[in-house]
């Protein structure tokens, strides 16, 4: 049986002179850059990466257009997960607007901005959510663990929406208790209509992270998502604050080696394929 196409489900590209990316200051020396197509495409090339889902990075529906027209004029970006403004009286009308796209696959507020810890159980947010689903799209969760409760309630209450949890809902990977975190992942990974993104690990340990440090959340993850429900992600450029393209991908295979070779390739590349493009009538670049 052929393998499906690999394929990065989370990667960013940014351009400083929009100027709507409020959390990419000098601080963050390494990455306070452009990051365009052709940064990206030696590291898909060496590593058979055939197409990606590139991820919003700024909450402004104008940042939203700028990546769709990126993604149409590249063709290993096979889909992009925006933004749009869930608590606007018109949200469902700038929902369909977006989704007018068919290279829009998703929607993500940065929520683990938001000041609120239970702003995703808000009812208010539901016509938002009813619109996501009309169209097709899937819900990006950018959760860390405190955000983790409000998310259960969303999905427990939205059944059939399709949420695909960024960064594994972000454990603290610098020496706190787990527990919380992990009673989270397995409460929101009993519910169906999740799944989990392999990604952002590295940057949850920091720099001088050891794979010993991320061996217990990725087998937490695996363990309470199985690999039918897990889409590996670089997080590309940001992932550059801790490891290199190549470091993270290898430790993840090397974390996930234990699995057999189809389970392997649909955390590689066939979940993302299945969760991301097929509703919205798209297939990943061969």
């Amino acid at each position: 049986m052929t393998s499906p196409p690999r394929i990065d489900s989370h990667q960013h590209f940014w351009r400083l002179s929009r100027g709507d990316y409020g959390w990419l200051t000098p601080a963050l020396k390494p990455i306070h850059r452009d990051f365009e197509p052709a940064d990206l495409a030696p590291h898909l090339a060496q590593h058979h990466i055939a197409s990606t889902i590139l991820v919003q990075a700024a909450p402004t529906e104008a940042e939203t257009h700028h990546l769709l027209a990126i993604a149409a004029a590249t063709p290993f970006v096979a889909g992009v997960v925006g933004w749009a403004d869930f608590q606007a009286p018109d949200a469902p009308a700038r929902i369909a607007a977006l989704a007018a796209d068919p290279l829009l696959v998703g929607l993500r507020p940065m929520v683990q901005d938001i000041p609120d810890p239970d702003w995703l159980a808000k009812p208010t947010l539901a016509p938002a959510f009813a619109a996501l689903k009309e169209h097709g799209l899937v819900f990006d969760a950018l959760v860390k663990p405190p955000q983790i409760p409000a998310l259960l309630k969303l999905v427990e209450r939205e059944t059939e929406l399709p949420v695909v949890i960024d960064h594994g809902a972000k454990p603290d990977l610098t020496g706190a208790d787990l527990s919380a975190w992990r009673g989270g992942i397995a409460a929101l990974a009993a519910r169906p209509n999740t799944s989990c993104k392999l990604s952002g690990l590295v940057t949850e340990a920091g720099p001088g992270w050891r794979e010993a440090v991320l061996a217990p959340a990725v087998a937490q993850l695996i363990a309470c998502f199985g690999p039918e429900r897990l889409l590996w992600g670089s997080d590309w450029p940001v992932v550059t604050l801790a490891a290199a393209y190549d470091q993270w991908l290898a430790a993840a295979e090397r974390l996930t080696a234990t699995l057999t070779e189809p389970y392997r390739a649909a955390i590689f590349g066939g979940n993302a394929a299945r969760i991301y493009l097929t509703k919205r009538g798209r297939r990943p670049s061969c």
